[in-house]
């Protein structure tokens, strides 16, 4: 990797920091609008994550936005897909009370017929 290489990936690291973990705003960019677009990756998340786990919807209640962006805040780089990172905000409403814990899986009825 070449220096100017380098240098262009560690802004891009620093980017990507700002928009998905709250990082510091790079120099050069428009504050206002790395919120915004921060703020929308978060919804478009969010958004994703109900739909795979609308339990988790419904545990957040009308606080689904705010928990989400506090659940969003709390990583430091998304999960690598969107169904780990609904497994990841059902686990982060459990520990935090908001969402009861998974039923306790009954054994197949064929467990019974082995040794």
């Amino acid at each position: 990797m070449t220096e100017a290489q380098a240098r262009l990936a560690e802004a891009q690291a620093r980017l990507v920091a700002a928009l998905v973990a709250g990082g510091d705003i790079p120099d050069g960019f428009d504050p206002e609008r790395m919120r915004a677009q921060a703020a929308s990756l978060v919804a478009k998340r969010r958004g994703i994550v109900t739909r795979i786990r609308p339990d988790t919807a419904l545990a957040a209640g009308p606080d689904l936005a705010s928990e989400f962006a506090a659940y969003a805040r709390s990583r430091t780089a998304p999960p690598p897909n969107y169904r780990t990172d609904a497994d990841d905000f059902a686990a982060w409403l459990r520990e935090r009370g908001r969402m009861p814990d998974p039923p306790s899986r009954k054994p197949r009825w064929w467990s019974r017929l082995l040794p």
